[in-house]
Parts: C-alpha cells; structure tokens; sequence
C-alpha cells in the first residue's frame, strides 16, 4: 500500500533535525528545537520548530510556527515552502527523496498530474505579453536590469491570480512571467512574480513568489547553452550576472536546491556556478560540482562581492564587479565580460 502524507510526514519528523539541517540552512539548533527566520530558509528567530515530541499532536516532532505571521505546520510544508512546490505530489515526491524511498505512485497516474501541471504552466505563458513597456521591464529596471532585449523566457501578465492559501479570497496582480524550461526547450512550468501595483517592487503579498509545474533540474534560460555557460539561483541574480556578460548565456535554477538538481547540458565542457554567499548557496554548488565533475564538465564557482550578483549590481561599484569577476573566470572566457555592454545576445 502507498504510504500516505501523514506516514511521510511521521518518517520526516523522526529524522526532524537533518531535515532542518538541508532545507533551513540559515537556522540553527538551540536545545529541542530549530530556529529560524522563516519557512522559507531565512535567517532570524521568528520560526520556532520542534525536534523532540511525541508522534502526533500539538506539541509533535516535526511541528512549527512562525511567531511573526502565526503561520504553523509540519514538515511537508516546511519542505513545500523551501523548494517552491505547489503542486503536493511534487512535494511528496522530494520527502520520499529525502527519505530515500522509491515513490509509489502509479506512473500513469504520476505522469498524467506531471502533464497537467505544465500544461497549466504553458497556458499562463502563452497568455502573457512581451515585457517591454510593461511593469515588468519597471520592475527590473528597479533592480538595476536595464536591457531586456532577448528576454523571451520573461514575459508579463496584467491580472496574474493569486491566492495565499485555500482558505483565502483570490486577488490579481501584475507579475513577472518566467518559463522553466528542460534541456529540450520545452516549457515544464513558470515563476510568478507578483509585482506593486506600479511595478516598483515585489507585491506586499506573504509569498509574492510561486512557482507552478515541473521545476526539478529545469530553468529560467537566457541564451542557449553550447560549450560553457553559468547558472545561478534567481531571475534577477542571473540577469544581474549577464549585465556584465551578455555573451555568455545563463538559467536561472530558482532556488538554491534545485540548482544543486540542475540537469547539466550534455555537451557542456565548463559550467560556471553563481552561488549566493550563504550556506545554502555554498552546499548548492558542491551538490552540482559533484555531478558536474561525473560528467567530466569543468565547474568553476562565481562569487560576488556581496550576498549575491543583484546586491553587486545595485550597490558595489561596476568596476569592483568587473575585476571581481575576471579573476574567477577562466584566462579563455574573460573576453565575455564587457562592462560597457548595451547589447544582449538574441
């Protein structure tokens, strides 16, 4: 018999600390319990999550609560919350991961939600528009991405909906639409970035980031990868990154766990890694090198100065970011870092 989410939940609890060790990083231990900024892998103190407890219950391993947001769960959402899934058989289908079980779910019937989820994705693609002269390109002009030339993976949707959870009323707002694709080029699902009513900043939503459809080992794409190219976590990370290199083509993983996943083209011969400066970033390059180097791709770590390219951009000065960066590269790739660039590759 296929064991049900509560039983997943129950064998997550048992092993409650190294789950908190992998998908909240930034926390840390202090007697039975975890702490943490929040279910997303924050820094901070405001999550407070058990270790220890009886099997079921209040007072339970496995349960948490945010005491800023009076959010509370078990370690499924905990799991659901770090890697971005919104689809609950992709959330159990990373626990039995986790737990090293094979999953049980009928293949049909796994390959059917599969085909749903982005078909679903695919749908809101095609629904959206070209980003230019939209408060999406407001958006990444606010966070220093002023060439939006070549963006097709990127596209906006007007009234995108959104909703906080099945008990909420829905609401729409203006989002930045980005397509994950497989190494086939084909759409597997999309990030929705809620935005501000005038595309200044993000949406003053409690998640204004959510992803949809397939996203394990898939990616934002920018270019198309031949001999070498460089992935990072986020959207606007990456695209920070390309600023300087616009020859060079890039993808976005989305978080720092699938980009530890990220399905590394065949014929690649070097893959450069922009990792964020955190514990996650750090763990979710040596979980790529690893396969990197399995496949015999040269792996090259891409640090910036700050916590991340988008920080760099916005705050170091272009000049430190540049020297930076020649000094990770490979001697035969810094002719791809051009500061005064104004053209993106198509």
């Amino acid at each position: 018999m296929p064991e049900t989410s509560g039983e997943i939940a129950r064998r997550l609890a048992m092993r409650a600390g190294e789950v908190c060790r992998r998908y909240l990083p930034n926390g840390k231990r202090v007697g039975d319990y975890w702490i943490a900024g929040d279910i997303r892998g924050a820094k901070g103190k405001s999550l407070y999550l058990r270790l220890a407890g009886p099997p079921s219950g209040k007072r339970a391993a496995g349960k948490w609560t945010d005491a800023s947001t009076g959010e509370h769960g078990d370690l499924l959402d905990l799991i659901a919350a770090s890697c971005r899934l919104a689809d609950h058989r992709d959330v159990l289908d990373e626990a039995r991961r986790f737990l090293s079980l094979a999953s049980n779910d009928r293949p049909d019937r796994l390959r059917c939600a599969h085909r749903k989820s982005a078909g679903s994705a695919q749908r809101l693609f095609a629904a959206s528009e070209p980003i230019a002269g939209t408060l999406a390109e407001t958006y990444l002009r606010s966070r220093g991405v002023t060439d939006i030339a070549g963006l097709q993976s990127l596209r906006f949707h007007p009234r995108c909906y959104y909703r906080s959870d099945a008990q909420s009323a829905g609401e729409r707002w203006p989002t930045l639409i980005a397509a994950v694709t497989n190494l086939d080029g084909n759409i597997t699902g999309v990030q929705r970035t809620y935005l501000q009513r005038d595309g200044s900043a993000k949406a003053p939503l409690a998640t204004p980031r959510k992803a949809m459809g397939l996203l394990a080992g898939n990616a934002v794409r920018f270019g198309v990868a031949r001999d070498i190219m460089a992935v990072g976590e986020g959207v606007e990370t990456v695209l920070s990154l390309q600023c300087l290199m616009p020859s060079l083509p890039m993808a976005a993983a989305l978080s720092a766990q699938n980009l530890g996943a990220f399905q590394i083209p065949t014929a690649l011969k070097r893959l450069y890694i922009a990792a964020d400066r955190d514990e996650a970033g750090m763990r979710a390059f040596g979980h790529l090198c690893q396969r990197a180097m399995e496949q015999g791709v040269d792996a090259v770590i891409l640090l910036p100065i700050l916590k991340d390219f988008n920080d760099d951009l916005l705050q170091a000065d272009r000049t430190a970011m540049t020297v930076s960066l020649a000094a990770q590269l490979d001697p035969k790739d810094r002719a791809c870092i051009s500061p005064g660039a104004d053209r993106r590759r198509r």
